[in-house]
């Protein structure tokens, strides 16, 4: 008789959440029962699950009592209070915010780059920042086939990236702006810094707060992610990545302008191309004759990454250009939250190991 698991969604009514519970409903994940968790503020909405009514409770300690599986997304700070603690009654946690990405005790996962590392988890494994996953997953089967050197990234990330209350901000902008009304701001670029600037019809060259050499915190997460995912060493040096994350006025799906260099020169764009598109989770659409591409509203709503323009520099052989496109809040989050569950149900993993993560 196949097992069944007692499921926790922490985070139920984030915009993450959400989809994590409907992602959920479409996986191959047996649900024994599912308890939808928030903050107080919260408590008492009711969401839907395979047509049952689920009433959203307030999350405590005992919440995880008796549970097997928690995917999480309900902001660092609560996946640092009720993670350990949740690992502590016996449940694996799969958590979507930056609170576990760079412990070395916790694995950083995305299952069509690095499935082999759920193995390895102590009651928590991290989904990579948003940004990270689109591009890994896209760079993965170069990475394997043909080796590489150095990525530089620019990315062009969706207001959604910033939580439901950005991109609601980023509406009401919009309208204002149209309606010929003065815009007003109050948390983009960043809740987290001093000034606030409209998205609406602009670019702003800042996500996360600013950091050592005038980086921002998401682009040095870009960095050190991709090599804990792929070189399994936050400061590989056999990997050189550099990043520039700008946050556009898109509601829904991340871009990417990728530059990257591989190892084996004699690999071409046709090479590339084919590598890609063999891959799993990712969809070449790539026809420059037919003005075919990766854009953001036909990722929207979609499980896969899209990859294209895929073509060489012209003054660097063994270097190339291509453009990503994933939907942030599915691949980007829940998505990749609920197939690493898939993941560990089809492995056994959901069970927490005597040495599990103390905190």
């Amino acid at each position: 008789m196949m097992k069944e698991y007692n499921v926790v969604i922490l985070g139920a009514t984030g915009a993450v959440g959400m989809r994590m519970v409907d992602q959920l409903a479409n996986s191959t994940v047996p649900v024994k029962s599912l308890k939808l968790l928030a903050s107080a503020h919260s408590a008492g909405k009711q969401m839907e699950f395979k047509g049952e009514k689920i009433t959203v409770e307030e999350t405590t300690n005992d919440s995880f009592d008796n549970v097997d599986l928690v995917l999480a997304s309900a902001g660092g700070a609560a996946s640092k209070k009720f993670l350990p603690e949740a690992v502590k009654r016996g449940a694996v946690c799969v958590d979507n915010t930056s609170a576990f990405r760079m412990d070395p005790e916790v694995p950083l996962v995305v299952p069509e780059v690095n499935p082999e590392q759920l193995k390895n988890h102590k009651g928590i494994i991290a989904n990579p920042n948003c940004s990270t996953i689109q591009m890994v997953v896209a760079l993965a089967p170069v990475f394997k086939k043909y080796g590489l050197k150095q990525v530089i990234v620019s990315t062009y990330q969706a207001a959604s990236g910033a939580g439901q209350s950005a991109l609601n901000e980023f509406y009401q902008q919009a309208k204002d702006y149209l309606d010929g009304k003065q815009m007003s701001a109050d948390i983009l670029p960043t809740a987290g810094d001093k000034k606030h600037y409209p998205l609406a019809f602009n670019l702003l060259p800042q996500i996360d707060v600013f950091e050592d050499e005038g980086y921002t915190h998401e682009e040095w997460k870009m960095i050190h992610e991709t090599k804990k995912i792929m070189l399994n060493d936050m400061n590989a040096t056999d990997l050189k990545v550099t990043a520039t994350c700008v946050r556009v006025p898109v509601p829904i799906s991340h871009g990417e302008s990728v530059y990257f260099e591989v190892e084996d020169n004699n690999a071409s764009a046709t090479d590339i191309k084919k590598t890609i598109s063999d891959a799993a989770g990712v969809t070449l659409q790539d026809d420059p004759d037919h003005q075919v591409y990766p854009q953001p509203l036909n990722a929207e709503g979609k499980r896969e990454t899209f990859a294209g323009r895929i073509r060489p520099d012209q003054e660097n052989k063994g270097c190339f250009n291509m453009w990503v496109v994933a939907d942030n809040l599915l691949k980007g989050a829940a998505w990749n939250t609920v197939e690493n569950a898939e993941r560990l149900v089809d492995e056994d993993l959901v069970r927490v190991p005597k040495n599990h993560y103390q905190g």
